[in-house]
């Protein structure tokens, strides 16, 4: 399984890194939503794991900008907001799911699951 991985915080992408590494085959990364699609163009990923607030380009924006390129593609976005409105505006610009930092058991197996839809 590919797995593109698109945040600013190198740390929480080298910790990503580390917790998919028993399920990935390739994982990419990218520090911004702008860069997204570009990678995504490269590497054809299973999944993306997509941060919401970025610098230049926020998630929300690239996962609308890669669904309408890639309307199969698959964005998990991973984020430190729990928040009801943006789970709204993720599911409206196209993502699959919406899991927060704080709590990242599970997330090999959700992305086990949304990568093979």
């Amino acid at each position: 399984m590919t797995i593109l991985i698109v945040d600013d915080n190198a740390g929480i992408r080298k910790l990503l890194r580390r917790a998919l590494r028993k399920i990935a085959s390739n994982i990419f990364e990218c520090a911004d939503g702008s860069q997204a699609l570009a990678m995504y163009t490269e590497c054809l990923p299973d999944i993306v794991l997509m941060d919401i607030k970025m610098q230049h380009l926020d998630g929300l924006a690239a996962t609308q900008q890669l669904r309408e390129c890639y309307p199969f593609a698959r964005v998990v976005i991973l984020t430190d907001y729990d928040d009801d409105q943006l789970r709204a505006a993720a599911q409206k610009a196209g993502a699959c799911a919406y899991v927060t930092k704080q709590d990242l058991t599970g997330l090999d197996s959700i992305v086990v699951r949304f990568a093979a839809l």
